[in-house]
């Protein structure tokens, strides 16, 4: 992980808790989580690689193949970032092709007041790749 920029994280975590090594924490109330994986756990079903240049082979995924419409999986930053304008960016990286059971990837900001502001969002993509 990237520990020049807040919020970096590339999942290689060795034996460590990602949640805790890229300050994120599953939500308690959503419907299922998030995983750490490589692509020998995902098979046919995930990317070939990750996204990190070099030695990074890791990623996080979901399998909602035992999925409902609607179910949730969320995860939520541990650290807070405060409001900027041009200053705070968030950037990742997503592959989410060939499966008709992917749903939304959504992007929200939590206001001061607790409301959350969707950012962000891809239902699908057309490409098999990050």
């Amino acid at each position: 992980y990237y520990m020049s920029i807040p919020g970096s994280c590339n999942f290689e975590t060795q034996d460590q808790e990602w949640t805790t090594v890229c300050a994120l924490t599953q939500d308690p109330s959503d419907d299922f989580d998030w995983n750490i994986g490589n692509s020998a756990v995902m098979r046919q079903m995930g990317p070939s690689t990750d996204h990190t240049p070099g030695k990074g082979q890791h990623f996080l995924y979901l399998n909602s193949s035992a999925q409902k419409e609607g179910n949730r999986a969320r995860i939520i930053t541990t650290k807070l970032f405060p409001a900027s304008l041009g200053v705070c960016r968030v950037r990742f990286w997503f592959w989410m092709f060939a499966s008709r059971q992917t749903g939304v990837l959504k992007v929200y900001t939590a206001e001061e007041h607790g409301m959350d502001i969707l950012m962000w969002s891809s239902s699908r993509n057309e490409e098999n790749k990050w």
